[in-house]
């Protein structure tokens, strides 16, 4: 990378351990500004940092529109997001200035998964009631009838969004016995049967809420898919659902989602992501026993947080050079 000519870089936070000492190191003709404190960079201090970076590496909790566009400067040429989403970019100010955007694609997919079934099982067989059970000593004599949940064996499962997250999903849950998958997306996928394994059918979504005992929300957010869950969508859903949501918060009508669970609209509930991050503690969502609140954990793995660092940093220093990104949002 010798051939760079003077290039400011601005890194929105620390990064995991190896990723980091490839920073720490430097490259060549790169002049790194970092933000490392444990805490999303302030507005402010994201505006004045930005100030003449030709490269930025932010996270999906930095904004990045007109505003900090303005602030950068006409040099900029690259904003390199670790995150496969850019909901937090708005793409049609970067491509009127010509500004390449880089994300990180598919090393999520088996972490997001992993983290989906995760809270399928832990909603439906209510682990955080037998947990607060423990710990509060309501733990009493065994009894034939306490705590029951429920299990996927011959259930049917609704997919919302099947790209490779909600292939992974459905591949991993076809282990536990469901009989049959259902999904809803832009529209069919060829040869799904064979990728995932088991019998797997494209529905639309009245049908898909209707009919599933378990829902899982693995669609990208988008002007469609914002608010896609309300309160009139969940009362579609059998009182017995198993709702689960690893996408983005804003898919989900909260307030809707709140009403839903006081009326006792839906069985279980598991999130790994609200709105807004972090959920204050005083939120309503927290009051359900039968709702679990992960804090957007899942792609939380050393493997995979480091293996989007690695991608960001290429993506930004492709950019910076003036080469074609190895993974653009628009691949």
């Amino acid at each position: 990378m010798t051939d760079l000519q003077r290039s400011k870089l601005l890194v929105t936070r620390t990064l995991p351990q190896l990723s980091q000492a490839r920073l720490d190191k430097g490259f060549d003709g790169v002049d790194i500004v970092q933000w490392k404190e444990d805490r999303a960079i302030p507005r402010q201090e994201f505006l004045k940092l930005a100030k003449g970076a030709d490269g930025i590496l932010c996270l999906l909790t930095d904004k990045v529109d007109a505003e900090l566009l303005d602030a950068a400067g006409p040099q900029l040429k690259v904003v390199s997001t670790m995150s496969v989403g850019y909901d937090h970019v708005t793409v049609s100010e970067l491509e009127a200035r010509k500004i390449a955007l880089g994300i990180t694609p598919g090393v999520l997919t088996e972490a997001t998964a992993d983290t989906t079934v995760l809270l399928v099982l832990s909603a439906a067989r209510r682990l955080r009631e037998g947990v607060d059970a423990v710990i509060q000593g309501k733990w009493g004599t065994w009894s034939p009838t306490w705590l029951l949940g429920s299990q996927l064996t011959d259930k049917t499962v609704g997919i919302v969004g099947l790209g490779r997250i909600g292939v992974a999903v459905a591949k991993r849950l076809k282990a536990f016995g469901v009989q049959k998958f259902v999904y809803q997306g832009t529209r069919p996928k060829k040869d799904v049967e064979k990728e995932v394994g088991g019998e797997i059918e494209f529905v639309d979504m009245d049908r898909l809420l209707k009919e599933s005992d378990v829902i899982c929300v693995c669609c990208a957010l988008t002007d469609k898919t914002k608010n896609m869950f309300d309160y009139a969508a969940f009362s579609k859903m059998k009182d017995s659902v198993v709702f689960v949501n690893t996408a983005r918060g804003g898919i989900v009508e909260q307030d809707g989602l709140v009403r839903a669970l006081r009326e006792g609209k839906l069985g279980s509930v598991g999130l790994d992501v609200t709105v807004p991050e972090p959920l204050p503690t005083d939120s309503e969502l927290l009051s359900f026993p039968n709702c679990i609140v992960l804090p957007h954990i899942g792609s939380g793995t050393l493997e995979t947080r480091t293996a989007m660092s690695e991608i960001a940093i290429e993506n930004v220093l492709s950019g910076i050079k003036g080469e074609r990104l190895p993974h653009p949002h628009d691949a």
